[in-house]
C-alpha cells in the first residue's frame, strides 16, 4: 500500500534585529545545538533558507532573515512581495536588552504592515528574548511592558499576536516554539482522539506526543490525576532533558546527535511506569501509567498496535514486535490489554 502523503508546506519568517538571537534559537530547536554551542555562530547574511520536515507531510520552509539595517530595508522595499507573500507564520524576536526599543518597534510595525498586505491570514508570534539577563524580580513586569508595546504596534494582528518570554538557557524556548509549531499542524482533533483512546486503554495519567527531531510537544492528553502534577512546564523540561541526553550519547561515542535516535526508553518505579517509545517515523509517545511488569509489557504492545492508526498523518515506524508478542496472552485478563485495531 502506498503511504506517501502530499507535502503541506508552510512558510515561516524568522525576523528581528541583528544579534537578537534568531539563529541561535533556530539551531537549538532544529539542528540539535546546545546553548553553549551557539556562541560560535556568525551573523546571518541576507536570508538563510531551511527546509524542516515535521510530522512526515508537514514541511516548514523557514526563512531566517538577517537583521542588519540594510537587509531589513530591502525586505521592506525591493524584496517586499517576495519575502512577505504566502507566509503562514511570522516569528519576530525582540532583544530585551536593546537600547533602541522605539526603533525596534517601528521596524516591527513596518514588517506587520507588509505582512498585512501580502499574507493577512498569517499567525504572528513575538519572542521577548534573552530574559535570563533580567533579574528575576523584574522579569514579569518588564515582559508585560514589552508585550503591551508590541500589541500597540501590531495593527490588525493586535488581537491574535502572541508573545512569549524566552532564553536559550532554559525550557522557555521549547514552550514558545512548541506553541508556534502546534498552530501549524493539521488534523489536531484526530490526533487527540487517538491519544485519548490510547490513554484510556492503558489507564495512563498522561500521554504526550513529541516530534522526533525537535522533541517539541505536538499534543498531550492528561487525566484528572495527571493534572495534579505541580510542574506545569514538564513537557518543555522533558524536551530539554531528552535533547541533552542525546548530546551526552553523542559525546560519549564521538558521533553526531542525529545518529542516536533511540526506539524505547522506560522507567519502572514502585509508584508508576514511564515509557518514551518511537511511534512513527517522525514522532515519539510518552506515557505515564500504573506500576507493574505486566502493565509495562501490555503498554508496549498497545503502542506498537497504535502505530497503524497514525498512518493518516505520518508514515508509521514498523518496529519489531517479536520481543513483546509473549506479553499479549499474559496480559489479556487485565484492563490494560492489547487494543488491536482501532477500526473507525
Amino acid at each position: 500500500m502506498d503511504t506517501k502523503v502530499k507535502e503541506q508546506k508552510q512558510k515561516v519568517l524568522l525576523m528581528g534585529k541583528s544579534g537578537s538571537g534568531k539563529s541561535s534559537m533556530r539551531n537549538i530547536i532544529f539542528s540539535n545545538y546546545v546553548a553553549k554551542d551557539v556562541r560560535r555562530l556568525g551573523a546571518t547574511i541576507d536570508v538563510e533558507h531551511s527546509r524542516v520536515k515535521f510530522l512526515g507531510n508537514l514541511v516548514l520552509n523557514l526563512w531566517d532573515c538577517g537583521g542588519q539595517d540594510a537587509f531589513t530595508e530591502n525586505y521592506l522595499t525591493s524584496q517586499k512581495q517576495y519575502v512577505f507573500s504566502d507566509v503562514g507564520v511570522l516569528i519576530y524576536v525582540f532583544d530585551i536588552e536593546s537600547r533602541e526599543v522605539d526603533k525596534d518597534l517601528a521596524t516591527y510595525n513596518a514588517v506587520i504592515q507588509a505582512l498585512e498586505e501580502f499574507s493577512p491570514r498569517a499567525c504572528v508570534f513575538c519572542l521577548i528574548h534573552k530574559m535570563d539577563l533580567v533579574q528575576n524580580d523584574f522579569r514579569e513586569t518588564l515582559f508585560n511592558e514589552r508585550e503591551n508595546a508590541v500589541k500597540r504596534h501590531s495593527e490588525r494582528f493586535v488581537k491574535s499576536v502572541v508573545s512569549y518570554p524566552t532564553t536559550i538557557w532554559d525550557q522557555s524556548l521549547y514552550r514558545a516554539w512548541g506553541s508556534i509549531v502546534h498552530s501549524l499542524i493539521p488534523n489536531l482533533s484526530v490526533i487527540e482522539e487517538y491519544l485519548k483512546h490510547l490513554a484510556e486503554t492503558i489507564e495512563a495519567e498522561e500521554v504526550v506526543l513529541f516530534e522526533r527531531t525537535t522533541f517539541l510537544t505536538v499534543m498531550s492528553v492528561t487525566t484528572e490525576v495527571g493534572h495534579q502534577n505541580p510542574y506545569t512546564d514538564r513537557h518543555e523540561r522533558l524536551s530539554n532533558i531528552i535533547k541533552t541526553f542525546k548530546h551526552s550519547l553523542a559525546n560519549f561515542t564521538s558521533s553526531s546527535t542525529s545518529s542516536h535516535q533511540f526506539n524505547v526508553f522506560f522507567i519502572r518505579s514502585p509508584k508508576f511506569n514511564l515509557i518514551i517509545s518511537r511511534l512513527t517515523n517522525n514522532t515519539f509517545v510518552l506515557a505515564v501509567f500504573p506500576p507493574g511488569e505486566a502493565e509495562l509489557n501490555c503498554t508496549r504492545i498497545n503502542i506498537a498496535t497504535a502505530q497503524d492508526d497514525f498512518v493518516g498523518f505520518d508514515t508509521p515506524y514498523r518496529a519489531s514486535r517479536a520481543s513483546t508478542d509473549g506479553a499479549r496472552s499474559e496480559g489479556s485478563s487485565m484492563r490494560n490489554t492489547p487494543i488491536g485495531s482501532y477500526s473507525r
